[in-house]
């Protein structure tokens, strides 16, 4: 594929982005109504992924898809928020938009320094499509694009009972997860810098364990999951006695994580680079803790 600038690259998915979300509106303006606010609002956001699918399936590239993950949760809550009577606790609510808003904006400009083009299409998703053989188009829709959508949804899905619940719940229990929450998106960003400098003026072979990446060997990961679970304490905080349910979008991202996107992760960095095979005798592969002595 003729690579393309990046800043026209942008302007490409951007374009994709707005048209999606034109139509997840319309939707929720002018089409028939389920019922239920959540619900609505999960069709509305199963369009504006098709949307982006058939925007990657133009340009034969499924990393259309990669800003999906921190683009949409805002607006989903600030729609929720709106949408909500008079009886909902304010402050709960400015907790958890603060807590979103930073965390998406952290997110999706880190995603915007490391998009280099849309020549460039992350490495795990051909290798996916490859796998399905002739259901190649099923898994680039199901997997690559319908199912993190579904998963995000139900990690969103305590913000929506904390932004629509009437009552003050649990004050302190939302605070802990504003806490929480900032302190999540403060240990990605702080990964993050670490990992472009580290691969800004790496030499060949080498392998990153320094800094937060001496205690984890995803500490990134690890930081996105612990968002998940704030958000989580805020729904708790709002309804006590659903814990229960309230927990299960960040157990399905943690699956996602320790299931699919670390084995893969590790398997290709092994092949890459044999000196990661010493990273990961040393350094935990998830939750952070000082690093084990290298046997050499």
């Amino acid at each position: 594929m003729t690579t393309v600038n990046k800043a026209r690259s942008l302007g490409v998915v951007t374009f994709a982005y707005v048209i999606a979300i034109a139509v997840a509106a319309a939707w929720l303006v002018w089409g028939p109504r389920a019922g239920q606010l959540w619900l609505d609002t999960l069709i509305a956001d199963v369009l504006g992924t098709i949307v982006i699918f058939v925007f990657s399936r133009i340009y034969r590239n499924s990393s259309f898809y990669d800003a999906y993950w921190s683009v949409i949760p805002p607006l989903l809550l600030f729609y929720w928020w709106y949408r909500t009577g008079p009886d909902v606790n304010a402050l709960r609510c400015w907790l958890i938009a603060v807590v979103v808003v930073v965390w998406a904006i952290r997110l999706t400009a880190n995603w915007v320094y490391a998009f280099p083009g849309l020549h460039h299409e992350d490495w795990r998703y051909p290798k996916f499509k490859q796998r399905a053989g002739r259901w190649e188009v099923v898994a680039d829709l199901v997997a690559i694009h319908l199912i993190p959508t579904l998963q995000v949804f139900l990690g969103m899905v305590p913000a929506y009972v904390a932004v629509t619940r009437p009552g003050p719940g649990l004050v302190w229990l939302s605070w802990i997860a504003f806490v929480l929450g900032l302190a999540a998106v403060a240990l990605e960003l702080v990964a993050d810098v670490q990992m472009h400098r580290f691969v800004a003026t790496r030499q060949a072979g080498a392998s990153m364990d320094r800094g937060l990446w001496s205690w984890s060997r995803h500490p990134n990961y690890f930081g996105e999951f612990s968002f998940w679970v704030a958000l989580a304490l805020f729904g708790i905080a709002a309804a006590p006695a659903d814990w229960w349910w309230l927990i299960l979008g960040a157990v399905a991202i943690l699956a996602m994580f320790l299931g699919a996107s670390i084995p893969l992760m590790e398997e290709r960095s092994l092949q890459r680079r044999p000196s990661y095979q010493d990273v990961v005798d040393r350094v935990s592969r998830f939750v952070p803790r000082p690093p084990r002595q290298s046997n050499g």
